[in-house]
């Protein structure tokens, strides 16, 4: 058996800016997916997909021939699983042929819904297995940024560009002395960042103005030690991305009255957000339901 890890992610700075060579901050998260490769002596591919509670979420079968590779079932799982195979086999075309067979059995550390990365870390652990370029491949399968590609490798924060030919990754230690002060907040409910992209580059305007002040937010950022001075960087952050996608800030939309920082992160209108308080201010979010609350050191891997 071959066992394959890949780490979740979180982009704390950048979102949006990274698609056009921004540089973004992100971080590992403690959660992830396992990838499980069994020989077997049928031919073909069978694949098992499990939640974090240990629940089957997919199945399938696949076929190995010389065009790629094929499934009976067209749900938009297999088609996409398809496809990633299908690419992992033309960049290496000793991955997998006619003659193999193996059981693939996967396994996320977290809900599916929590957007922390079900697909760049199935990505990540197809290219490993298959030994491909995890970046080449997400650019011929999801397409997108990479940077979550770079989280999905690194254990620790970086500083991610993929402005030029070959992505930017500069690992990071984060001076930050009041990560006790901070908490990631699910909105109990998934972001389609397909969705939030595509808004992007349809509304988006002065976008090298922006990126160059979020650039400079983000090197900013990964130097500083008070809460207050990273609080207010975050929110000047946030109030160009806001202007960038002509969206409300989710501050203003849903947490008004609460004192403290409130910011999205990733695809804006859902999956977590990042805020700043004490352990005690959190009855303010699980009051209105929000009751998924990671502090800052359990989520950082």
């Amino acid at each position: 058996m071959q066992r394959f890890h890949s780490n979740g992610k979180l982009l704390l700075t950048g979102e949006y800016t990274v698609l056009d060579g921004g540089f973004g901050l992100a971080i590992p998260t403690s959660y992830g997916q396992a990838l499980y490769v069994h020989r077997t002596e049928e031919k073909g591919l069978q694949w098992k997909s499990f939640n974090a509670d240990s629940s089957l979420w997919f199945e399938g079968s696949f076929k190995i021939n010389e065009a790629g590779i094929t499934s009976e079932k067209k749900d938009d799982t297999s088609v996409t699983l398809c496809e990633i195979l299908h690419q992992a086999m033309k960049l290496n075309p000793e991955f997998l042929d006619e003659e193999s067979g193996f059981l693939v059995e996967t396994s996320l550390s977290f809900p599916r819904d929590w957007g922390l990365g079900t697909s760049s870390t199935l990505i990540n652990n197809i290219a490993q297995w298959a030994k491909v370029d995890a970046f080449t491949l997400l650019e011929r399968s999801f397409g997108g940024s990479g940077y979550d590609i770079a989280a999905a490798q690194n254990d620790g924060p970086i500083l991610f560009s993929n402005k030029g030919k070959k992505p930017q990754i500069r690992p990071i230690i984060l001076p930050w002395e009041f990560t006790d002060r901070l908490f990631f907040i699910f909105l109990n409910k998934k972001q389609d960042s397909k969705e939030g992209i595509s808004r992007y580059k349809d509304v988006a305007r002065h976008k090298e103005t922006a990126l160059a002040k979020i650039d400079l937010i983000t090197e900013q950022i990964t130097a500083i030690h008070d809460l207050e001075v990273f609080r207010n960087l975050m929110e000047q952050h946030e109030t160009i991305i806001s202007s960038l996608l002509q969206l409300p800030k989710i501050k203003d939309e849903l947490f008004p009255d609460y004192h403290g920082l409130v910011k999205s992160l990733g695809a804006w209108g859902g999956d977590f957000i990042l805020v700043s308080g004490r352990k005690d201010d959190m009855e303010y979010f699980k009051n209105k339901g929000y009751t998924t609350i990671i502090p800052f050191a359990e989520m950082l891997k």
